[in-house]
């Protein structure tokens, strides 16, 4: 990969709204395709769960990394509009598709609780993402995500 000068950021991003905004859709759209193939690839939710949850461990172990976008939204209120816009339609995306997975086995459940339920999940494994960064220790996350499933907030 060859490395950006910083007049070719500034020419393909004038301004910091407008890379935020790049960084932010690409990574949501990332993001949904990879949700896309793991539920086109499986119907079984435990490997959904697993494989969803891994995707926020990977940066942990990849130099305690954090969720781009979950950055992004600590800062929301500083952020301009049209990133705030890219960083809601990040966290739209993981409660719908933990809704959908809820679903599965709560069929009976109306939507409106589904979503509660699925971003209470998503705030939840992103605490436990940003709590193992505090901590530099992946095994923070990885003890907290298995006691979210063994009380059931996980499937």
């Amino acid at each position: 990969m060859t490395p950006m000068e910083s007049a070719s950021v500034h020419y393909h991003f004038p301004t910091k709204g407008d890379l935020g905004v790049a960084l932010a859709r690409r990574y949501t759209d990332d993001l949904v395709a990879y949700l896309e193939t793991l539920s086109a690839s499986s119907k079984d939710e435990q490997r959904w769960s697993k494989y969803y949850t891994d995707v926020f461990r990977e940066p942990l172990i990849n130099d305690n990394r954090m969720c781009l976008v979950g950055i992004m939204a600590a800062e929301h209120s500083d952020l301009p509009a049209e990133v705030r816009k890219e960083v809601d339609r990040f966290t739209d995306a993981n409660v719908d598709w933990l809704a959908h997975v809820l679903s599965v086995r709560m069929r009976e459940t109306d939507k409106q609780a589904l979503q509660q339920r699925a971003m209470a999940i998503f705030a939840a494994i992103e605490g436990a993402q940003l709590l193992a960064r505090s901590k530099g220790d992946v095994s923070v996350f990885d003890t907290t995500i298995s006691a979210y499933r063994s009380a059931g907030l996980l499937p």
